[in-house]
């Protein structure tokens, strides 16, 4: 069995819906004005992007966790954008099919957020 590394992801309700309608184990296609996927190297990062974004713009935010083959993750390179924490991959929106393969385990919820 071969490594894996734990991602996260800031999702609103309507793609943890969609998650979950895989059973937990694959994310929704992007959608037309979204050209790459983003999943974040840290639960602070995915909390903070959570929290202070989805909350404000749809009411709730969630904190997912999962599991990639290491091996698979290799050909995405690091983007920093922002602080020292703010580190993502880029996984371009036609390769998220291929990405949802190398999930291992299911896609778990770790956090969530709601408007006061």
């Amino acid at each position: 069995m071969s490594a894996t590394t734990f991602l996260y992801r800031p999702v609103n309700q309507q793609e943890l819906d969609l998650i979950a309608a895989s059973d937990w184990r694959a994310f929704p296609p992007r959608l037309p004005e979204q050209p790459i996927f983003y999943p974040v190297l840290n639960e602070e990062y995915a909390v903070q992007i959570s929290r202070d974004w989805n909350v404000p713009y749809y009411g709730v935010g969630h904190v997912v966790r999962f599991a990639v083959d290491s091996d698979y993750l290799a050909q995405f390179a690091v983007q920093n954008v922002g602080d020292a924490q703010h580190n993502e991959l880029w996984v371009p929106a036609e390769q998220l099919a291929e990405f949802n393969t190398h999930i291992v385990g299911p896609i778990e919820v770790t956090a969530t957020f709601r408007r006061s």
